[in-house]
């Protein structure tokens, strides 16, 4: 896992365009599972276009710190991040 925000930026920079699942915590023993496609970086955070058969909004923003601190994980159809 990278260590610094910068280097997860690049490393998301990379995969633009790349199908994902993100896993995030909701909460005490919750979790919630989205696949769409990572759509935009930004200096903060980045946006990720949802399936719209699983989810009823279309966009989701995380910033790079809630990869850092673990609090979601994403798993590219093709790398583990």
């Amino acid at each position: 896992m990278p260590t610094s925000i910068i280097t997860i930026k690049q490393k998301l920079d990379s995969h633009l365009g790349d199908s994902l699942t993100v896993v995030a915590r909701a909460g005490r023993k919750k979790v919630t599972k989205r696949r769409g496609i990572l759509r935009e970086t930004f200096p903060a955070v980045f946006v990720v276009d949802l399936d719209q058969d699983q989810n009823n909004f279309e966009h989701v923003s995380y910033s790079y710190t809630d990869l850092l601190t673990k609090n979601i994980t994403l798993k590219f159809d093709d790398v583990t991040e």
